[in-house]
């Protein structure tokens, strides 16, 4: 064996396997201060909640988007595939988790009916309404033409969202370093 082939085999042996990055999902792995590009708008992302049980993974995940004065929702729930919904925040009242209904009627002219309802640990950071590490009660109903209402629920506050269903390759993730 030659002395350069000796010396070429001692430098390949000693030289580090290129490390790739371990590649997320943004869909899961946004932070405050990202910017989304959702329907060809652009929002800052100003809060984020994450749901999960006490020792699973997380599910669910609602970002809090800016643009301008506009706030929206984002609520990215993580199944077989992943179910994305931009939401409107809506005003309301009620004052007992338990008196919550079946059916809801919103401005007499749409019903929604309950899909599904769980309680759910939250972990949060930036503006959001809600605190970390509290129990949260998720309601989602589903009405005509893909519109949905969610409706959550922790330590006496309720918070109402209406929205629609949206495609999440629409939704574009640039992060910010």
């Amino acid at each position: 064996m030659s002395l350069f082939k000796r010396v070429s085999n001692i430098l390949r042996s000693q030289k580090q396997p290129p490390t790739t990055a371990a590649v997320g999902n943004p869909l899961e792995d946004a932070r405050v201060g990202d910017i989304v590009n959702v329907d060809l708008e652009e929002y800052v992302i100003s809060g984020k909640v994450v749901y999960f049980d006490r020792g699973f993974a997380p599910h669910r995940y609602a970002y809090y988007l800016q643009s301008g004065k506009n706030i929206q929702c984002l609520i990215v729930e993580k199944g077989r595939t992943y179910d994305c919904f931009l939401c409107s925040f809506i005003e309301g009242a009620l004052d007992d988790p338990n008196d919550v209904p079946t059916r809801l009627e919103l401005d007499g002219d749409v019903t929604f009916d309950l899909e599904f309802h769980r309680n759910d640990v939250s972990r949060t950071e930036g503006n959001t309404d809600f605190r970390s590490g509290d129990d949260i009660i998720f309601w989602r109903y589903f009405g005509p033409d893909q519109r949905f209402f969610f409706l959550q629920w922790q330590d006496g506050k309720f918070v109402a969202l209406e929205g629609e269903r949206t495609p999440g390759n629409q939704i574009k993730f640039l992060r910010n370093f």
